[in-house]
């Protein structure tokens, strides 16, 4: 959907009428029956009246089609400003400028995407304008068939007119050249250079016909995109399927392609624990489904299996795949079945409310994603929820299902390939942390390195020896001690100590400690550990979880103030205490038990509380 179209006669006039941000304002309203506060309102005259400015050239073509606010299908995106028309070989073009009011920025070292820069009322880590820009032509190439078929050519650009570049340029920094290179940086100053950009592709106008294509090409991925997940999956050893994973990715397939044969609504629901390959089944389906010509996306709450994931099929490589990884709360005003598939890994961890920056919008996850998809699929194991505004349940997906008229149908992973495949040390895990009853009292006959250390030192040595073979084992911690804002990217600054040992909270400045090849320095925590798999785990058990008068008890008193996990829970103490500490005790236990089962190979734990940490040795004793 765009919100203004016209030529560049049309936009020139109304900015010398005055009337092009209310025709904005007005065009809102009718199309997305939304209102505009009056800083967006302030940002369109400021920034339209740059690009009259830009745009006021005789060689640029009168009858150039100009799109503003143009909303890229089945996304929030908006692309800001759209040139089009034809280069001398009559070949067509359209340039995508993404517009920013920002003055000043930041670096982030270590992220090749990212830069700090006062927004929204406060300093606020965003996307490097270049790659937004690149971003946004990758969705629309990868996704509009229009574009596919017309071999429409998009060159991306960012134009920050209130900025003024400085020696050395900070947004040009060699971290982000391969985003700069495809799509440059234009600031104050630097109109001219823009208009020859413009220029360049633009020789012909198109009296506004490719601005209406683009609006109006159907949603279908790419033989280029087809190509590249195909491929990166199938070289990939971590993607392949065994036993039980195949029949479930066989059935799901079925699914999704009777949902777009009958366009009947369908919902599968597939259960499984740690390590039984949901993920692998998740991948797989994203890639085969695309191949298929079908509009697919994989969501998650957390970002840190979207990110990991992403980075494993691609490397380092900059790619397009990105846009198929999605947060969960991504699908709040879509419309209904437009989007093919949505595959939803760790669906335990959805919530109702989303959090987009300063504001909680949306109604509930599970019903926007049932909502905005013909075929959908959670991956679940409700022994995960971790956090109390954690929702992911069967019982609720089913629920929702049935509301939105969508069947329902349920698998079950079950053979456990994490923890050298032993399901007896996944049931030793709930029948010690006394979460369920098992027959796996201690670990006879149960093939799997697992140690109870006395010294976080120790542990520490213990992970870093192993993770020399293959960067494949870290240290985690249950959330006992804060997260100090000072210390966020040094990892100098030590948030945890326990007598001489130190160590710093995973670096703020990634998103991918899972894999980074540093991150075995630092202590990570549910939130970059959950739904990804180590060689060897060393789990750090802070004071929220003890071992008293022969059972092992939990204190969510013990948490740190900046823990997120159990926020609310003091008021619930005061409604309803029994609740309260049902509830905490099920959140810090399963938090331990995910952290305690990351590990293929093995898991080597230190308990700060001695109780607990003789109790441990005695159950794992052969």
């Amino acid at each position: 959907m765009i919100v203004y179209s016209g030529t560049r006669t049309d936009f020139l006039a109304a900015v010398e009428q005055d009337s092009i941000a209310e025709e904005i304002e007005k065009n809102i309203y009718e199309k997305m029956h939304r209102s505009t506060g009056r800083s967006e309102f302030r940002s369109w005259e400021n920034s339209l009246e740059y690009m009259y400015k830009v745009l006021n050239d005789k060689e640029i073509p009168q009858d150039s089609g100009i799109a503003i606010e143009y909303n890229i299908p089945q996304t929030s995106k908006r692309v800001d400003f759209i040139v089009s028309g034809y280069n001398g070989q009559g070949i067509p073009q359209a340039i995508i400028i993404e517009l920013k009011q920002w003055d000043k920025v930041e670096v982030v070292d270590g992220q090749d995407a990212v830069v700090d820069t006062y927004t929204g009322s406060a300093v606020r880590r965003v996307p490097h304008p270049s790659y937004q820009a690149w971003s946004y032509a990758a969705l629309i190439n990868d996704y509009n068939q229009n574009v596919q078929q017309m071999s429409v050519m998009l060159h991306p650009c960012a134009y920050l007119h209130n900025y003024r570049k400085s020696i050395p340029e900070k947004l040009e920094q060699k971290q982000y050249k391969e985003y700069v290179d495809d799509a440059p940086v234009f600031a104050r100053g630097e109109v001219s250079k823009l208009r020859e950009f413009i220029k360049k592709s633009v020789c012909k106008g198109d009296n506004g016909d490719l601005i209406y294509q683009i609006d109006n090409g159907k949603i279908r991925p790419s033989k280029s995109l087809q190509d590249s997940i195909k491929s990166m999956v199938e070289g990939n050893q971590e993607f392949i399927m065994i036993d039980e994973q195949k029949v479930v990715y066989e059935e799901i397939l079925m699914t999704a392609k009777k949902c777009m044969a009958d366009l009947k609504k369908r919902t599968v629901i597939v259960r499984g624990g740690p390590g039984t390959g949901k993920t692998v089944v998740a991948i797989n389906l994203l890639s085969k489904l695309t191949n298929e010509g079908m509009f697919v996306q994989y969501t998650s709450k957390n970002s840190a299996p979207r990110n990991v994931y992403a980075k494993k099929l691609t490397g380092h490589r900059k790619s397009s795949i990105n846009n198929m990884f999605k947060g969960s709360g991504s699908y709040i005003e879509a419309s209904p079945n437009i989007v093919d598939a949505i595959i939803c890994d760790e669906g335990h961890r959805l919530t109702a409310k989303t959090q987009l920056g300063p504001k909680i919008a949306g109604e509930n996850q599970i019903k926007e994603i049932i909502n905005a998809s013909l075929c959908s699929v959670f991956f679940i194991d409700e022994r995960q929820r971790v956090t109390l505004s954690d929702i992911g349940s069967i019982e609720e997906i089913k629920k929702w299902a049935d509301q939105l008229g969508s069947e329902v149908s349920e698998m079950e992973l079950l053979s456990q390939f994490r923890c050298n495949g032993s399901d007896g040390y996944l049931a030793w895990v709930d029948d010690v942390l006394e979460i369920r009853e098992t027959a796996n009292p201690d670990l006879d006959d149960i093939d799997f390195d697992i140690q109870i250390v006395d010294s976080p030192n120790d542990m520490r040595n213990l992970i870093i020896e192993k993770n020399k073979k293959s960067n494949k084992s870290r240290i985690l911690a249950g959330y006992c001690w804060n997260w100090i804002k000072q210390g966020e990217n040094d990892t100098n600054y030590h948030d945890i100590k326990i007598g001489d040992f130190e160590m710093s909270w995973n670096l703020k400045n990634t998103t991918t400690f899972a894999i980074d090849e540093n991150s075995v320095n630092e202590v990570g925590c549910i939130h970059t550990s959950q739904g990804l798999d180590f060689d060897y785990v060393g789990v750090i058990i802070g004071d929220d979880m003890r071992y008293e008068n022969g059972h092992v008890i939990t204190d969510a008193s013990k948490r740190a103030s900046t823990d997120q996990s159990l926020k609310g829970i003091k008021k619930l103490q005061k409604e309803d205490p029994e609740k309260a500490y049902s509830e905490a005790d099920q959140i810090i236990k399963n938090t331990y038990r995910t952290l305690m089962t990351r590990g293929m190979k093995g898991c080597y734990i230190y308990c700060t509380d001695k109780n607990l940490s003789d109790y441990l040795k005695e159950r794992c004793s052969k």
